[in-house]
């Protein structure tokens, strides 16, 4: 199972870093799914989220009798999952243009996370309650966090840019 947690760090990682390379550009164009962001705004988000995903996999590693850190570790899994469908792939085919983070949402995400979460399953770590719930709570802490991440990292680099 730890190698598992280990390729969950590494897809998320793969992810972030896919979207923070093109996702500043991509979200100037007039869009539903996403307002204009710069890089600065968006690097700053992206690094917290990171490392918040690698905390949750390490705490569950290091500690998986905890349920807090079960939870926290099954909602990035399951969030994730949900991402890669919405807002990437639902994007993608809307505005018939590539969102950043869909191919390593598809290829990485959904196929690391759902083996993480079968594997889960399989040595009753987890209940299907579990994983609804707690990728409702923490994907709705996610999305909170956002914002508010962007408009630190407008702060923290105040020179905006996109690339």
């Amino acid at each position: 199972m730890d190698y598992l947690v280990v390729f969950f760090c590494f897809a998320i990682t793969l992810h972030n870093i896919e979207e923070a390379i093109w996702l500043s550009k991509w979200s100037q164009y007039s869009s539903k799914f996403q307002k204009p962001v710069t890089s600065s705004e968006f690097h700053i988000a992206i690094i917290v989220i990171t490392i918040l995903a690698h905390l949750s996999a390490l705490s569950y590693l290091y500690i998986p009798e905890s349920n807090i850190t079960k939870w926290i570790f099954i909602g990035f899994l399951g969030s994730m999952i949900f991402n890669a469908i919405f807002p990437h792939l639902t994007a993608t085919v809307l505005m018939k243009k590539y969102a950043p983070g869909l191919l390593t949402g598809l290829l990485l995400n959904i196929p690391i996370n759902s083996l993480v979460i079968y594997q889960m399953f399989v040595e009753n770590l987890i209940l299907w309650k579990e994983l609804l719930i707690a990728t409702l709570v923490v994907g709705i802490i996610l999305l909170a966090l956002i914002p508010l991440l962007f408009k630190v990292g407008g702060k923290v680099y105040p020179f905006s840019y996109v690339d």
